[in-house]
């Protein structure tokens, strides 16, 4: 005899806000799909899919993420869970939201294309299906609420990056001006960072130093009863 046979079944799906930063264009973008089935066929969604019986969500997340951009082992965190009845047309499905960091220039660009995903700018998103504006307006808010408290900002630059650029990258992330003078002193502050002995040209003429993010020194940070508050004004 099967248990629970009296009850329901319902589809069970992951969705995964995935976002990137470009160093250049000094943006924070989301990986977004242009639908090739129904329903909401030809409009914008986030990269999803149902979960195998035999996967959890956590695998499932990964999977839907690897299979989307060829990368592993990338920070990914489960959000929210969103069960509205009417959420989505074609069945009742209840999804759980994920948020991936990931560096842009990491992705395997065939895979992408493939898949029909395109980056785009938080300030120029297309109206998405469903309620997928909603999770994208949540994971937001816990990104900047998680770069001020943990490191988790170096998973959007490259392994070597400017102390103008990091700068950058959170003024992206927390949306608003941040003064430059209050953030090179907090951030050398924590003693997380490597100064590099090579230097950025690109943009200047004498040159800005490369610096690195060591895990460990985080690590011994945070044994030490430490924090990482980046909450600069």
């Amino acid at each position: 005899m099967r248990l629970y046979s009296k009850y329901s079944r319902y589809l069970i799906a992951v969705d995964c806000i995935i976002f990137g930063y470009d160093i250049h264009e000094k943006n924070i973008k989301l990986l977004l799909i242009k639908r090739s089935f129904n329903p909401a066929k030809g409009k914008w969604s986030l990269a999803g899919g149902f979960v195998e019986p035999d996967e959890s969500l956590d695998n499932a997340a990964c999977r839907v993420l690897t299979d989307l951009t060829g990368l592993k082992n990338i920070y990914m965190k489960q959000l929210f869970c969103y069960g509205d009845p009417g959420r989505d047309p074609g069945a009742r499905v209840i999804s759980v939201a994920y948020s991936a960091l990931i560096k842009i220039k990491d992705i395997d660009k065939e895979l992408v294309t493939k898949n029909g995903a395109h980056w785009r700018p938080l300030n120029k998103l297309p109206d998405l299906i469903f309620d997928h504006q909603e999770m994208v307006g949540k994971a937001l808010r816990d990104l900047c609420f998680q770069a001020r408290i943990k490191p988790v900002g170096f998973e959007l630059l490259p392994a070597k990056f400017t102390l103008v650029q990091l700068l950058d990258l959170y003024r992206a992330v927390y949306r608003k001006d941040i003064d430059k003078r209050n953030f090179r002193k907090k951030i050398l502050s924590f003693g997380v960072l490597e100064k590099l002995d090579e230097k950025e040209k690109e943009t200047s003429k004498r040159g800005a130093y490369y610096y690195k993010f060591i895990k460990s020194r985080y690590k011994k940070l945070v044994e030490n009863g430490s924090s990482f508050n980046l909450d600069v004004g």
